[in-house]
């Protein structure tokens, strides 16, 4: 009976062997057989954008319906990865609206990206991007025939398999992924990118966020738990990492910021009670992805934060944080204040103590101050934006959930916004229906604070002055001189930007008396400028440019701005019956930059001892009339060389 049981245990052994070994090469077999895709992602959804995928080359799967514009692409053939992977595949022609497999291949980040219209996909342009990735139907370059543990071609006994058995069920089972689920520093708002968000975190997590009566204990409990039954979800082996963690990981060394988009940037966020603590939560996300979309440095932007309420307070300066990824960092950490929504005290705490040489500002670089309004202010914002803009800083409104008809008898200032900004073409102000929206609003605002050269409420030489001519309408001039001298004067006034809060044009013309043809506050653009000038009409008489020079400080100069350069350009053609000493020192001693353009029989010595010193800077002599349109270039060089050597504030 004992042998028979011997016989029949060695039977089993020897069967459990041979089904063992079996077992091995059929794996082998069917390993060599089947070809698995080296770096893949799951099938994702159309809103996924290349820079949530870690992996510097991967093949994915697209599902239809990439080709609707709501799925936004930047660029063209290279595209920013910032772009939908799979919409950017419909744009370049690899797939069609049915979906597919692509082969996606990350690349360096590009200065510029073009939009183009392709294939039903209108792709948009992007100033520059950290990343960029191209698209290929190729995917058979990713496949290859891994290594498969255990499929060793060498005998195996049954004290190894029994051995590998015993191992495998005495070592702890792999935890799957689950740091970056219980360590995210700010859960992100319900509803915003919610497509992008559920491929790293779960429906528990997103519904207990949206319902105000969950616990945070039960929150971080109830995500943690179905992290583990999903591991799936946040596997850093398939490419994905949570989003929250891939914020904190730089794929390049710090950048030293953007050269092409050197700003000193404030944000003035709302902290106020009206808005919510899910709405703040937007805000902050706005913030830092503005954050990484500007590409923060010393050589590019820099950005500090104010939030206001009853009051404004100062979170960081711009010299605080010196790259995108510290400062996102730092934007996380920012607590709710509370309080009224009081954007005009905000607006002048920025103007007087944010941009500073001790805050951080480069002097050389424009000042730039986003104002964030969750509906309308609880104070009047027209007069202190008004002060910031004479002050150099150019002021951008982004309201968002504006008062609706209905609401309007609550605003204490209508029509606010275009009250505050430097224009009201919409360049400086953004109006977004929805919070949930305004994600949208990212990359149209960094482009436009990017845009220096449309900076306009930035002090420069051509937008920072109150000019009054004072011109010569002596009988020795003549109608059609005078004309000549007028046209003059609007080749000057030309290449000026001209508003109430730029630029400002006045004229004085003189004989032996004085006459204001018009202030600095009477045309406040430019072709009412010019065309002021034009209608100017001829005086005659003698020439006593003495009193004029007195007359046009206490007329026109004495209501300049104080924070206004003040030039003077006066035109004659003679000398002068009065003294001019005593006018042209008081002039000086005001701080009025003459400038003396004299024409035909005008006296040089005169010209000097008018003109601001340097005298061969300021002084300026034609023999003729018709000439002097040659002498524009050159006094407008020397006005702006004049205003850059100046210390900037």
């Amino acid at each position: 009976m004992g042998i028979a049981v011997l016989t029949m245990k060695a039977s089993v052994i020897e069967m459990f062997l041979v089904l063992l070994v079996t077992g091995i090469h059929s794996n082998k077999e069917m390993t060599k057989k089947i070809k698995r895709p080296k770096n893949t992602v799951p099938q994702i959804n159309c809103d996924i954008k290349a820079g949530k995928i870690i992996n510097p080359e991967f093949i994915v799967k697209c599902p239809p319906g990439c080709q609707d514009p709501k799925y936004h692409v930047y660029g063209t053939g290279v595209y920013a990865s910032y772009s939908s992977v799979c919409s950017a595949a419909v744009h370049s022609g690899v797939l069609d609206n049915s979906g597919g497999d692509i082969l996606v291949r990350k690349v360096a980040g590009q200065s510029g990206y073009r939009g183009s219209y392709s294939n039903g996909v209108q792709s948009l342009s992007l100033p520059r991007w950290r990343e960029s990735f191209i698209v290929s139907g190729e995917t058979t370059k990713a496949y290859e025939n891994p290594s498969v543990p255990g499929a060793s071609a060498q005998p195996v006994t049954m004290m190894q398999a029994l051995a590998a058995e015993a191992m495998h069920t005495a070592l702890p089972k792999p935890t799957p992924f689950v740091a970056a689920a219980t360590s995210s520093p700010r859960p992100q708002p319900g509803g915003h990118r919610s497509q992008e968000r559920d491929l790293w975190s779960t429906t528990t997590y997103t519904s207990n966020r949206s319902s105000p009566s969950a616990k945070p204990g039960t929150q971080r409990q109830d995500f943690s738990r179905a992290a583990v039954q999903k591991p799936a979800e946040t596997d850093v082996s398939l490419g994905f990492v949570p989003k929250e963690e891939l914020s904190t990981q730089s794929l390049e060394p710090v950048s030293r910021g953007d050269p092409n988009c050197k700003v000193d940037l404030s944000f003035l966020i709302d902290g106020s009670s009206s808005i919510g603590k899910r709405r703040f939560r937007i805000q902050k996300q706005f913030l830092t992805d503005v954050a990484e979309a500007l590409d923060i440095g010393p050589a590019g932007p820099l950005m500090g934060v104010v939030q206001y309420g009853d009051n404004p307070a100062t979170h960081f300066n711009l010299k605080t944080h010196m790259n995108s990824r510290d400062l996102k960092t730092a934007i996380e950490k920012i607590n709710q204040r509370g309080g009224l929504s009081n954007v005009g005290r905000a607006i002048s705490f920025v103007t007087k103590n944010f941009f500073s040489k001790a805050s951080g500002n480069r002097g050389g670089a424009p000042n730039v101050v986003v104002v964030m309004v969750d509906g309308w202010p609880t104070d009047k914002v027209e007069e202190t934006s008004r002060l910031a803009r004479e002050s150099g800083i150019n002021v951008f409104f982004v309201t968002i959930e504006g008062a609706v008809e209905n609401e309007e008898q609550y605003v204490m200032e209508p029509n606010f916004a275009n009250k505050a900004v430097c224009r009201t073409n919409g360049f400086y102000s953004f109006s977004v229906q929805s919070w949930f929206g305004l994600h949208k609003t990212v990359q149209p605002l960094v482009k436009r604070v990017c845009d220096t050269d449309r900076l306009a409420c930035s002090k420069t030489c051509l937008n920072s002055a109150d000019i009054g001519f004072v011109i010569d309408g002596s009988s020795s001039v003549g109608t059609g001189n005078f004309r000549t001298v007028l046209q003059f004067v609007a080749n000057i006034s030309k290449e000026f930007e001209i508003s109430d809060t730029d630029t400002r044009i006045g004229a004085v013309q003189y004989t032996y008396e004085q006459r204001l043809e018009f202030g600095f506050d009477k045309y406040n653009t430019k072709p009412d400028v010019i065309n002021a000038i034009k209608r100017v009409g001829y005086w005659s008489g003698g020439t006593s440019t003495g009193a004029a020079i007195q007359y046009a400080l206490e007329q026109l100069f004495k209501k300049s701005k104080p924070n206004k350069r003040k030039l003077m350009i006066l035109i004659t053609d003679g000398r002068s019956y009065d003294d001019v000493r005593i006018p042209a020192m008081a002039a000086h001693h005001k701080g009025v930059i003459t400038y003396a353009i004299g024409v035909a029989w005008a006296a040089q010595d005169e010209l000097e001892i008018i003109a601001t010193y340097p005298a061969r800077d300021h002084s300026f002599f034609v023999d003729e009339f018709d000439n002097l349109y040659k002498s524009v270039p050159r006094i407008i060089q020397n006005i702006c060389t004049e205003f850059n050597s100046q210390p900037r504030n």
